[in-house]
């Protein structure tokens, strides 16, 4: 079964771990210093704050699976509708160890797929100079991306 993620960069851990743990009726599953988790079931959703960010909002979204044979079968989709994907073997991101693929949306929106099959003692990062590289001060360690230029002005609504 799938488990929709969400990853909000926040500018006060402390007080966004409350308000988030008064929303959902449960403390952090995992909780750091620059990071805090919960795993819900109602709704089904991986929902992550974390300091590392430099601007405050949504970082990325994406879908957690629970095997590596899921996580080639939603990768395959992205490639097959002819998205670039950023594959990631055994990385350590948000103090656990999984396997990923990236991808913008269309508007440039980061999305992460992910299997963790287990925990890590660091936040974790890329190594420098692999072919992967996070992006620096990201609030988790998404590989580097192409963006799209941003559109011209318009007037609100």
């Amino acid at each position: 079964m799938k488990r929709f993620h969400v990853h909000v960069a926040v500018d006060d851990l402390g007080q966004s771990t409350q308000f988030y743990s008064n929303l959902f009726g449960a403390e952090p599953a995992v909780l750091k210093d620059d990071y805090a988790k919960w795993m819900l079931d109602d709704p089904r959703v991986n929902f992550a704050i974390s300091t590392r960010s430099g601007a405050p909002g949504v970082d990325h979204l994406g879908i957690q699976v629970e095997s590596g044979e899921e996580l080639g079968e939603l990768a395959g989709r992205l490639k097959a509708a002819g998205e670039t994907t950023r594959d990631q073997e055994a990385t350590t991101c948000c103090y656990a160890r999984s396997d990923k693929a990236w991808v913008n949306d269309p508007s440039g929106l980061r999305w992460e797929t992910f299997h963790t099959f287990g925990e890590a003692t660091h936040y974790g990062e890329d190594e420098p100079g692999a072919a992967l590289a996070a992006k620096p001060q990201t609030a988790c360690c998404a590989p580097a991306t192409t963006t799209k230029a941003p559109a011209a002005a318009t007037s609100c609504c």
